[in-house]
């Protein structure tokens, strides 16, 4: 866990270190201490996103031992690529590598991000790196226009050759497409002999390449258009707070979206007939017809509200302790089609004794509070996240307040800790004195990955700080209750002298 203070001093830091990097790295090149002996990249488009995992061995070629493997994006997507974590392969089970943002003029080709190392690799010695990220808003709807009842294509470009700052020996890429129905595709010439890329089933396998003699960088453009049944779905913005009541004994989630379908726009104008004879023969749809909100066994209350009045439809399926997910369903009044946008916020409250623990020590109380992330709907689509705001507003009066990301053997869905804005604001609501500690923390480009991911907050909350409200309160009403009778006693009557 990380006090705020370290990772304040740790921000400004790390800018002003981009800053330099970005002035001084005109003519980047990263150093030629590694080549990349095998590369596997598995890129999976069953879901309205782009997901890549990277198996490479790594190897150093270099006379000293080096610990920053740089990794080259292509500079369109850099600003794309968010979850990016990265293993050793044969050891998944220790923690991720430190990952940061090199800056290279506008005008590069690429962008890196370096990759430290936890201890630096001796000269000849290998390593096997597992490479894991997503790319948002890489899938463009081709035509970009269909009619209601229409099939809906995306296109998805890449380059056979993975890019790469160093040399790599051989290389291959593993399409995963979600439809047998891919009516376009790149066909290699002279890269391999045989068929490329070599079909099996909705599998496509570009590779195996020998490019030992392939310098870095070397661009070999490949584009697939694939017949894509459900909406894309994206949120622009989410606002996720949950209010912790030691009082109460209860957390209360409130979640605000802003989503959009980033599929194929209607050409003409939105047809209800034609809309609901789809509907009765259960055909598949490109429009966000419905969405399903899994909830935590025990979790009451809920709500849901459109923006512009609750005008949609909403059912509650309340779940069975201890096991049994309760579900939020809900329907918008209108099929959000491609280019359209839903916007809504989604609220309901849990037993606080589910999340929070209690820890002894010194003269005041410790607390740590785990909690999801993220939560909200869940799609078989998947739901791609532009800007993630989420804020845990704590009791009045906590403080010492820090925050980790529980971390598993796989991806959770998030970055690195220190690739998270956190910080700590008083919060004012209903008859608050001091305020109320709101811990917040800010993420650009997340999927739907990080339902996955927990984050702890620990937090010290004595028993004084519980008092204040109640005693302030008290206080309050007394002083009032005294000055009207003080004021009731005062003799205001004109009388004879």
């Amino acid at each position: 866990m990380r006090p705020f203070a370290a990772i304040a001093a740790f921000s400004g830091l790390f800018s002003s270190c981009l800053l330099v990097c970005a002035e001084s790295t005109k003519d980047f090149t990263p150093p030629q201490a590694f080549k990349n002996v095998n590369l596997v990249r598995n890129t999976n488009l069953e879901k309205g996103y782009a997901r890549e995992i990277i198996n490479v061995v790594v190897e150093n070629v270099d006379s000293e031992p080096r610990s920053s493997y740089y990794l080259a994006v292509p500079t369109e997507l850099f600003d794309k690529v968010g979850g990016l974590e990265v293993r050793d392969k044969k050891a998944p089970e220790k923690d991720r590598f430190a990952v940061d943002s090199v800056l290279v003029e506008s005008s590069s080709n690429s962008q890196y991000f370096v990759i430290d190392f936890p201890e630096p690799l001796a000269p000849k010695a290998q390593i096997t790196l597992g490479i894991s990220y997503y790319i948002l808003n890489a899938l463009s709807p081709r035509p970009a226009t269909i009619e209601q009842s229409e099939k809906q294509f995306l296109s998805y470009s890449f380059s056979a050759y993975t890019p790469s700052a160093y040399p790599t020996v051989t290389q291959k890429t593993k399409l995963k497409l979600p439809s047998m129905n891919v009516p376009d595709y790149t066909v290699t010439s002279g890269l391999k002999s045989g068929e490329d890329p070599e079909r099996l089933g909705t599998t496509y396998t570009y590779g195996p390449y020998d490019t030992s003699k392939v310098a870095p960088g070397t661009n070999y453009p490949v584009t697939v258009r694939y017949e894509f049944t459900k909406p894309v779905i994206t949120a622009s913005l989410l606002e996720r707070d949950l209010e912790v009541s030691h009082w109460g004994g209860n957390l209360a989630t409130e979640e605000r979206y802003w989503l959009r379908n980033n599929g194929s726009a209607l050409k003409n104008h939105f047809s209800r007939v034609e809309w609901t004879v789809s509907n009765y023969q259960q055909m598949p749809s490109v429009s966000i017809r419905e969405l399903r909100v899994p909830l935590k066994p025990g979790a009451v209350d809920p709500y849901f509200i459109d923006d512009i009045g609750n005008v949609s439809t909403s059912r509650y399926r309340p779940g069975k302790l201890p096991a049994r997910d309760a579900s939020l369903e809900l329907r918008p009044r209108y099929p959000v089609f491609g280019g359209w946008n839903y916007s809504f916020r989604i609220g309901w409250n849990d037993q606080l004794s589910s999340f929070l623990r209690k820890v002894s020590g010194g003269a005041s109380d410790s607390y740590v509070l785990k909690v999801p992330f993220i939560e909200g709907p869940k799609v078989p689509e998947g739901i791609q996240y532009e800007h993630v705001v989420v804020r845990v507003i704590l009791p009045e009066g906590a403080r010492n307040v820090r925050y980790e990301v529980v971390d598993k053997a796989t991806s959770n869905g998030l970055p690195n800790t220190d690739n998270i804005k956190a910080s700590v604001t008083p919060h004012k609501t209903f008859m608050d004195t001091l305020g109320r500690t709101a811990l917040t923390l800010t993420v650009e480009n997340l999927s739907d990955e990080a339902r996955d991911a927990q984050i702890l907050v620990s937090y010290e909350y004595s028993l004084w700080d519980s008092m204040r409200k109640p005693v302030t309160i008290t206080a309050g009403l007394l002083t009032v209750f005294v000055a009207a009778w003080a004021i009731g006693n005062v003799d205001v009557a004109i009388k004879k002298r």
